[in-house]
Order: structure tokens, then C-alpha cells, then sequence
């Protein structure tokens, strides 16, 4: 089983994201993904407007998911989050997808994204202002 994360972002599935076998559409967990990693970059005290504030904005370069099982309309998901690397310009992030009524494991993924300067559109380091904010968050005994 996945460990889970000190991070989790609880969401319900909606009608709309369920498809005609009944069960969440597999390109939602993309979705909900993203929005854990919102939600996490909100928990650490480091945002996507901060990332833009401080002059650097970031781009997916990569995203997987592997589905371990099904999930319904109206059950909601601990979508868990955190960072599983950093690297010069790249952030790895890894994501967890748990029904909370009884914490199956659903989905697990990743999505890469990489820091870029604005206006050229190139790499640039991760800020540490990030990576200070994320070493803070997972390190803290909350």
C-alpha cells in the first residue's frame, strides 16, 4: 500500500466526471490531481501567484496515473500530495487518490513541471522560496 502523505485535499465526485460504466472517467484523476497540488501549494505557504509574484511561472511537462480501482458518484476521494523531488528547474510531484470511507487506494500518479522564466520561456532554478517552503511543510512534526 501507498504511504500516505502528509497532505490531502478531500473531494467529491461529481455526476459530470463519471462515464458510461458509472465510474469516475480516467482523465478526471489528472484533474483532481491538479487540484490536490493547488491545495498543497496553499498548505506550504507557497503558491502558484507567489511563483509569478517572485518572477518565475511553471509548466507540466509530464503527468502518469496508474489505477488501482474504481471510484463512484458522490464518494469522496483523500487525494493526498506532496513533492517527491526537486531538481534544478524540475518539481516532481506525487499524488494518492483514497476513497475516505473506508481508505482503498484508487488511483496513484506524478505530474513533473518545470520552472520557467516568463519571457523567455526557459528553465530556471526552482526558487527557495519554494523549496524552503516545501523543506519546512514536510519536515514540521504537525
Amino acid at each position: 500500500m501507498v504511504d500516505k502523505y502528509k497532505f490531502f485535499e478531500p473531494l467529491r465526485v461529481r455526476f459530470a466526471e463519471t462515464d458510461l460504466q458509472g465510474h469516475v472517467f480516467f482523465g478526471e484523476y489528472l484533474t483532481y490531481f491538479d487540484e490536490a497540488l493547488t491545495q498543497y501549494q496553499h498548505a506550504i505557504g507557497c503558491t502558484y501567484s507567489d511563483l509569478v509574484a517572485a518572477g518565475v511561472d511553471m509548466f507540466y511537462i509530464r503527468s502518469e496515473c496508474d489505477y488501482k480501482s474504481r471510484a463512484f458518484f458522490e464518494e469522496v476521494l483523500n487525494v493526498h500530495a506532496r513533492v517527491g523531488q526537486i531538481g534544478n528547474s524540475s518539481v516532481t510531484f506525487e499524488f494518492a487518490a483514497f476513497k475516505a470511507h473506508n481508505d482503498e487506494l484508487v488511483a496513484t500518479g506524478k505530474i513533473i513541471a518545470v520552472t520557467i522564466d516568463p519571457e523567455t520561456k526557459k528553465p530556471v532554478r526552482v526558487p527557495d522560496e519554494f523549496r524552503g517552503a516545501v523543506a519546512r511543510y514536510e519536515n514540521s512534526k504537525e
